[in-house]
């Protein structure tokens, strides 16, 4: 098990971070760098996690503090990532900002990322705190319930994005029962693999918008 689910890992890390750098280096519009950003922000934030998780198989240490770090990151990163498909949203389908939207998406950004940075987590012991994954997850949920609304909204308008509503509710499917039980029922972890399909779904969207942009040079 531990093979084929580091192999996983190794691959989807490189996929998403080698996708955004492409996207990044190659960009010719804006959106094509928010979503290249986007992508790197998502590959190297859970790289934090992913890689001390592939050589505590492998390599004999105490890997406690480095994935519990990791996993303080990974959700710091993952926050900005759902922000910036935020910005994608309203490049991709020429929308104005709303100026209430606004304020409900960085108002809990800013406690999302205030609730994982308080000592209360335990990350430096990996402890998994029920009550405090329940916590901490409550604005992150919100936030990919507001992006879920977006873009479910907009899904008849752009076929290469017409699924995106899709990957990000079953992504928040797979994660909360991990996020909160996780640490009482190791088991629940195992619903980290098809969460991490769901992104790999959303970065060949952005790869498919990318690369039609290339084509109609807009």
């Amino acid at each position: 098990m531990k093979y084929g689910e580091s192999l996983f890992d190794i691959l989807y890390l490189l996929f998403v971070i080698i996708s955004g750098s492409v996207m990044l280096k190659k960009a010719g519009r804006s959106i094509d760098k928010q979503m290249g950003l986007a992508s790197l922000i998502l590959g190297c934030g859970d790289a934090f996690h992913l890689v001390p998780r592939v050589l505590n198989y492998f390599v004999d240490g105490d890997y406690t503090a480095a994935l519990g770090i990791g996993k303080l990151i990974t959700s710091i990163t993952m926050t900005v990532f759902y922000l910036l498909m935020y910005r994608i949203y309203l490049e991709y389908y020429q929308e104005k900002e709303n100026g209430k939207t606004n304020r409900i998406l960085y108002t809990l950004l800013f406690c999302r990322i205030l609730l994982c940075l308080l000592p209360q987590n335990g990350w430096l012991s990996n402890s998994g705190n029920m009550t405090w994954g329940i916590i901490r997850n409550l604005p992150f949920v919100l936030i990919g319930g507001i992006i879920c609304c977006l873009y479910y909204r907009k899904r008849k308008e752009k076929v290469l994005f017409r699924f995106v509503w899709l990957y990000v509710l079953l992504s928040f499917l797979f994660y909360i029962p991990v996020a909160v039980g996780a640490g009482k029922l190791p088991i629940l972890g195992m619903l980290m693999l098809p969460k991490t399909v769901c992104y790999i779904l959303l970065v060949i969207c952005f790869l498919r918008v990318f690369q039609a942009g290339k084509g109609t040079g807009k």
